[in-house]
């Protein structure tokens, strides 16, 4: 996956809100009823606001799936925290097989799949399927491998514990970038 692809992949991407209106009427209520119990916290919106390098997010996802409804509107309200410095898009999973292949984990098309990109494309990091707070979640009980189909949002504590687990990953992205030898000589600081 060079810079070229992932900036092809991103254009064609949907932000948002025209990629939830890609589903029934039930997978837009779904994600609607996770994206209003979402919040963000004073602390991480001081957080996020302070980003000053951009970073694109292409997330591989999939209306349909219980994980992304409880996953991805939360990457929404962190992209709100800094929409100048964090441009958040989504792509059908099964609609791009060509992107898809390359992000497989445990032998398996996983979904949620966040890539981060730096400004020009360039890869720094792949982060998904569920993040740990969710694994615990499910572990504690008990699903094993079945996917949750979203009828409900997660309990405050577990989409709290979740939102943070994202925000970490988009800070580690962040700093990443700050601390970049070649983005440092290009913005010069």
């Amino acid at each position: 996956m060079n810079a070229s692809f992932l900036a092809q992949k991103f254009q064609a991407a949907l932000n948002y809100k025209s990629y939830v209106l890609t589903g029934t009427d039930e997978q837009q209520r779904r994600w609607k009823q996770v994206y209003d119990a979402a919040k963000i916290t004073p602390e991480q919106g001081q957080l996020l606001s302070g980003f000053t390098r951009k970073t694109h997010v292409l997330v591989i996802s999939g209306i349909w799936c219980g994980d992304c409804v409880q996953q991805c509107p939360l990457q929404q309200r962190i992209a709100e925290g800094n929409e100048g410095m964090i441009d958040l898009r989504f792509v059908d999973r099964d609609q791009n097989r060509d992107l898809e292949s390359h992000v497989r984990m445990n032998a398996g098309d996983r979904v949620p799949v966040a890539l981060f990109m730096a400004e020009d494309f360039e890869l720094c990091g792949v982060y998904g399927d569920r993040v740990i707070s969710r694994y615990r979640a499910m572990a504690r009980k008990q699903l094993g491998a079945s996917c949750p189909i979203g009828l409900a949002p997660p309990d405050a504590d577990e989409m709290a514990a979740t939102l943070a687990d994202w925000v970490q990953e988009f800070e580690r992205i962040q700093l990443m970038l700050r601390l970049s030898g070649r983005l440092r000589q290009k913005h010069g600081d």
